[in-house]
């Protein structure tokens, strides 16, 4: 198959070297204002990794040309923050074919419904299939350009679906090979709930917020998360689970699903996330300034909040910890509205009229 990858930093290249290994060809893009990694890659004709995947895989392509990547692949990922759906959605949107699988690693809050918005594809066009998956399926950090650590690839808890979510069993067949630990989830709203980040990184940054800003080095996991933390994380969890509930589906709790994933050898809030095997060597930002902030929260646990609200789900912990970030970051994110279900255009429907929607 020819595999495109939308986006060239930890995650994109993960993937790229993930399905080059499996035999695919493989073409990556990323913008111009993101040079090093794309262009180190492009040089040495593909990556070198180290970690849970070994060795040096080629690349077909890698460069600025979305025409060159997007035509005629059967299969296109767009990896990279919640951010970045939207401008990836755009650039390719004039070269999308009939047929094509975009899938948007991760969903980071509906962003499957954001990369179709962007692309000028109706929510319920099936000419064109847009997936998105719970998370992403590695640990992973680069190096140096051109080279990735990926210190874990996931052995399950991972969650895909499509919207509309009839295509889902499709998808998943398909890239198989590459994530045989990819399960089949109910629809878009259970991929973005399962998404496990916005419940750890604000909590665990929030109540260290003062080693970040002193910029000491700090495992995050290893040393930022004692059992008080582990306990807001738990709290945040909870109302989370809440949401899924109401909504229909189980949402996985967190140290459950980190034990599925291969992070974490007990289930447990207060000692295994800092215990963890797969977490262990992974250093805290150096910033406040930082997705764990700017996307965890302003993205993700705003979106849940505002889910809450719509489904009758009270979130206050959820409420609180925006209400302290924004006030650490002198940002309003609540009114920002980077990502809630009223910017997907999904505000308006009863918890009913969703599962309808979304099936």
């Amino acid at each position: 198959m020819k595999v495109a990858v939308l986006g060239s930093g930890n995650g994109g290249s993960a993937v790229a070297y993930d399905f080059a290994s499996a035999g695919n060809d493989v073409f990556m893009f990323d913008f111009e204002k993101f040079p090093d990694q794309i262009e180190a890659i492009s040089k040495q004709g593909g990556i070198h990794a180290s970690g849970d995947l070994e060795g040096f895989q080629e690349v077909e392509y890698a460069g600025h040309d979305i025409q060159k990547v997007v035509e005629h692949a059967d299969i296109i990922f767009a990896v990279g923050p919640a951010y970045s759906t939207k401008p990836f959605g755009e650039v390719c949107a004039s070269y999308l074919e009939s047929g094509q699988i975009v899938i948007v690693c991760p969903s980071s809050c509906g962003g499957s419904v954001v990369f179709k918005k962007a692309a000028s594809l109706d929510i319920e066009d099936e000419n064109i299939v847009v997936a998105e998956t719970s998370t992403l399926p590695y640990a992973v950090r680069i190096n140096e350009p051109g080279k990735i650590n990926v210190f874990l690839k996931l052995r399950g808890g991972l969650y895909l679906s499509t919207l509309p979510s009839n295509n889902t069993a499709k998808v998943v067949e398909m890239i198989s090979d590459v994530y045989n630990a990819m399960k089949p989830a109910d629809n878009i709203l259970q991929t973005t709930l399962q998404n496990g980040n916005p419940i750890i990184h604000p909590a665990v940054s929030l109540l260290n917020v003062g080693e970040i800003e002193r910029e000491r080095a700090l495992y995050f996991y290893e040393e930022g998360v004692t059992p008080a933390v582990g306990r807001l994380i738990k709290a945040v969890d909870n109302e989370r689970i809440k949401i899924g509930k109401k909504l229909g589906f189980r949402v996985i709790p967190d140290p459950e699903l980190g034990m599925m994933q291969g992070y974490m050898q007990e289930a447990n809030y207060e000692e295994g996330y800092a215990e963890a095997e797969g977490f262990k060597g992974i250093l805290a930002q150096d910033q406040l300034d930082y997705r764990y902030f700017n996307e965890d929260v302003g993205y993700g646990l705003i979106f849940f909040a505002e889910l809450g609200k719509q489904v009758g789900v009270d979130t206050p912990v959820m409420d609180s910890i925006i209400e302290i970030v924004s006030v650490l970051m002198e940002k309003d994110y609540r009114n920002e509205k980077k990502r809630t279900m009223e910017t997907l255009g999904l505000g308006k429907y009863t918890t009913k009229e969703l599962k309808k929607i979304l099936s």
